[in-house]
C-alpha cells in the first residue's frame, strides 16, 4: 500500500491535492481512499490531507502516522510542532518540499535518515479562483514520485476535479501542472510501497494514562486573562494586509471595528496591525471604505515581500 501525507496551510489546495492525486490513482488502476483532517478550518492554519492507494481493497483506517511519501506546501510548517511535518518520517519515507533552498539544506537542517527532494510550487498564495494553485502543482509532483501514475492520468483528474470552477481555472492549472510532472522526472519511482495493514503486523498505540479530575476544574473553564496574547496566531498567516497612510482617511476606524481578532488598534490618531496576531483573514480589506488594505505574500522570513 502507498501512503502519502499533505501538509500545507488552508487555501492552498492540499484538500484538492489530495482529490485530484487520489483520482489519478484510481485512473490508474488502483483502490483508493482520500480524505482531509482540518484543525481551526481558517484559512491560513495548518492542515493534513491523505490518500492510500493499494492493488487491493483498503481496509486500513485514520489518519497517516507513518507515509511512504510526504508533501510539504509550505515550508514555513516544519518548524511548527502542531503541523506534525516530521512526524512519523521514516528512513523509506520519501520528502517533497516546496521550497527554493536546495535539498542538500533542508537534508542537513532536519537531520532526516530518508530522501529530500525540493521543488517549486510557487509562493504560499492561494490565490482567486481561475489562477493556478499550489495544491495541484503539489498532486503533480507526488504522482511523478509515485511511478504508476502516467500523465494523461494526472490530466483527467485535474479537469474533473477543478471543472467546479469553470474552464478557465482547469486550463490555468493544466499547465503548470505538467511542467511540474516533466520537473520530477528524475524522482520517478523512488516512493518505495509500504507494507499493507494486518491484525499480525498491527502495533497498538502508546496510550498516555491521564489523571482523573472533577467535572467542575476539567471542564474547558479559562482560568486566566489575556492567554490569547501568548499565542502568535500571525503564523498562520499567508497573506498580510497592509495598510497605505496615503489613502487612509481616517475614518471611524472601521477596520478595527471589524478585525474579529482585535488586532488593529488606534494610535496617535492612525490604525495599526499587530502582525503577531493578525491571522490574515483579510475581514480589514473588504470592509475598509477607501481601499487603503492591500494583501502582500508572506515571505518565509514572515516580513511581507515588496
Amino acid at each position: 500500500m502507498y501512503r502519502v501525507r499533505f501538509h500545507g496551510r488552508g487555501g492552498q489546495g492540499m484538500k484538492t491535492a489530495s482529490r485530484i492525486l487520489g483520482t489519478a490513482c484510481f485512473l490508474a488502476g488502483f483502490e483508493v481512499q482520500d480524505a482531509p483532517r482540518y484543525g481551526a478550518e481558517r484559512r491560513g492554519a495548518p492542515i493534513h490531507a491523505y490518500v492510500r492507494a493499494d492493488r487491493q481493497p483498503i481496509r486500513e483506517r485514520g489518519i497517516i502516522r507513518n507515509p511512504d511519501l510526504a508533501i510539504v506546501a509550505d515550508p514555513t510548517l516544519v518548524p511548527i510542532p502542531a503541523a506534525g511535518v516530521l512526524s512519523g518520517l521514516e528512513a523509506h519515507t520519501l520528502l517533497l518540499i516546496n521550497s527554493r533552498e536546495p535539498a542538500e539544506i533542508w537534508k542537513d537542517r532536519l537531520n532526516l535518515p530518508g530522501t529530500v527532494i525540493a521543488f517549486h510550487a510557487g509562493d504560499a498564495d492561494p490565490g482567486p479562483a481561475g489562477t493556478h494553485l499550489a495544491g495541484t502543482l503539489c498532486a503533480a509532483s507526488a504522482a511523478r514520485s509515485l511511478g504508476f501514475v502516467a500523465l494523461s492520468h494526472l490530466e483527467q483528474a485535474i479537469e474533473e476535479e477543478l471543472a467546479g470552477l469553470g474552464p478557465s481555472a482547469v486550463a490555468a492549472n493544466l499547465l503548470p501542472a505538467r511542467a511540474a510532472y516533466d520537473r520530477l522526472a528524475h524522482a520517478e519511482g523512488l516512493v518505495r510501497e509500504g507494507a499493507g495493514a494486518c491484525a499480525d503486523t498491527y502495533r497498538m498505540p502508546e496510550w498516555i494514562e491521564l489523571p482523573f479530575d472533577e467535572a467542575r476544574i476539567s471542564a474547558p473553564v479559562i482560568h486566566a486573562a489575556l492567554t490569547s496574547e501568548a499565542v502568535p496566531t500571525g503564523l498562520w498567516r499567508t497573506l498580510r494586509p497592509v495598510i497605505d497612510p496615503k489613502r487612509c482617511n481616517r475614518c471611524w476606524w472601521v477596520c478595527s471595528s471589524f478585525c474579529p481578532d482585535g488586532a488593529i488598534s488606534v494610535r496617535q490618531g492612525r490604525p495599526e496591525i499587530d502582525y503577531a496576531h493578525c491571522k490574515g483573514c483579510l475581514v480589514c480589506l473588504a470592509q475598509c471604505p477607501p481601499h487603503a488594505i492591500e494583501a502582500l505574500p508572506e515571505t518565509r522570513t514572515g516580513e511581507a515581500a515588496p
